[in-house]
């Protein structure tokens, strides 16, 4: 009878665990991206007028175009963040970089809610907010690879899946949260209200949500791999070293991976309301900013729901084949999207946001678990990281101001459409190379 009990209270004790990890790198991670998003946005609804307009000579078209490039600059120092993190996430633990990571973001969105503008002192406010923007970088580079592998590394073997599409949904939250705060403050007052001092609103809020996910962090336990890489003293002295000596091909698999995914989600998160609100003289559709956002807002549910459908149906088929499916299906969609999108009409325009957010949650879903699954655990936090970040840069760092240029060069929409079939393309092929890893040991064994 107390052994019964005993074992009760142990199956009870490790569901609760779970529980808290789980929370922990669904909230951390929709925080992150909360604050990552927020820019995302304003950089296609105002930040181009008031830090960039004076240096493009109040030339519109080419404000907006140094918005995106800001938006895309700090992918290049998130392999910076996830070298860094990933080397000490290797060596003094994963739930460290997690809390550190989730700070450096929240404090560097608050400080840009609280930037002058141009107007106020001249060209020290886009330098500043390029700064800031290099932090936020340098975090999402880290941010990842840990939340990533706490899931995993705490999930049962046959549920890595489902545990790792946790973190993952932590990105449309995000995005749900971001444009929900922004439909929120944009129709609470006018036009004016808000260039002039609102948009700063929801780059404040960050600062509340910093303190809810500190804590719900710092109630998470150290990953169970990384506990036993410190009992049996397996730590790599220079993980980076290790990693690009031994596993070169997975980092590269796993940025090209990424690639077509990344593009796409940051179509859906800044460049289509952008693309739909500007005024048609401007080369836009010409639509009301607030149903669009919600539109983009209810895209964000499916992509919530698809992803961790992903990561469900990726524990019953596998990681590549799900990851296929999703692919396949990007590849087919995407002329059709931007045919219905041109449409300028609401429902359609929401409907081609629906349809490509519950397609792209099938390469998205499994991805934490796949990539964990890659590397060995001496290396995993740096390889994860490393490539996550290299795939963000190739795939969305600039994605928008690419699609602003095709968009510009061609006047065709759907030149951006073929853009995202060779993407589409790049990461099919990629993730075909791969060996199925679903099931394969976690282990400090793994892989040597």
């Amino acid at each position: 009878m107390a052994l019964t009990t005993e074992r009760t209270q142990a199956t009870s004790a490790k569901r609760n665990e779970e529980r808290r990890v789980l929370a922990g790198t669904m909230v951390g991670t929709t925080i992150e991206w909360y604050d990552f998003f927020i820019y995302a946005q304003a950089a296609g609804l105002v930040l181009a007028g008031l830090f960039f307009a004076p240096l493009a000579g109040e030339n519109e078209p080419l404000a907006q175009l140094i918005a995106w490039a800001s938006l895309g600059i700090s992918f290049l120092f998130r392999p910076l963040g996830a070298i860094v993190a990933g080397h000490l996430g290797d060596r003094i633990g994963r739930k460290a970089m997690l809390v550190f990571t989730l700070v450096m973001m929240g404090a560097a969105t608050a400080l840009i809610g609280l930037l002058p503008t141009f107007d106020q002192i001249g060209v020290w406010a886009p330098i500043f907010l390029i700064v800031l923007r290099i932090l936020q970088g340098f975090s999402a580079g880290g941010e990842w690879g840990g939340a990533a592998l706490m899931s995993v590394e705490h999930a049962p073997i046959n549920k890595r899946g489902f545990f790792g599409a946790y973190p993952q949904i932590g990105v449309p939250v995000g995005l749900i949260l971001a444009t929900g705060v922004m439909i929120a403050v944009t129709t609470s007052m006018s036009e004016e209200a808000f260039l002039s001092w609102g948009w700063r609103i929801p780059f404040l809020v960050s600062v509340l949500l910093i303190v809810v996910g500190w804590v719900i962090r710092r109630a998470v336990a150290e990953s169970p791999v990384f506990k036993e890489m410190q009992t049996r003293k397996k730590e790599s002295a220079a993980p980076l070293k290790q990693l690009f000596k031994n596993h070169s091909r997975q980092v590269i698999l796993t940025a090209l991976i990424f690639i077509a995914n990344n593009a796409a989600g940051y179509m859906l998160i800044a460049f289509f309301s952008s693309y739909a609100t500007k005024p048609a003289e401007a080369g836009g559709l010409g639509m009301e900013r607030t149903p669009v956002l919600i539109a983009s807002t209810v895209a964000a549910v499916f992509w919530l729901a698809s992803t961790m459908a992903g990561g469900i149906l990726s524990d019953k088929i596998g990681r590549v084949r799900t990851f296929q499916i999703g692919y396949a299906f990007l590849f087919i969609w995407a002329i059709p999207m931007f045919l219905l999108i041109d449409t300028g009409d609401i429902v359609w325009f929401a409907l081609s946001l629906i349809i490509l957010a519950s397609g792209l949650g099938l390469s998205y879903g499994p991805q934490a678990a796949l990539y964990a699954e890659m590397f060995p655990a001496q290396v995993r936090y740096s390889g994860v990281s490393i490539g996550y970040a290299l795939g963000a840069i190739l795939g969305g760092a600039f994605a928008p101001l690419i699609a602003q240029l095709l968009l510009d060069q061609t006047g065709q929409s759907v030149s951006i459409g073929v853009y995202l079939m060779v993407l589409a393309a790049i990461s099919f092929v990629a993730v075909t190379l791969v060996k199925e890893t679903r099931g394969v040991p976690l282990g400090i064994s793994t892989h040597e």
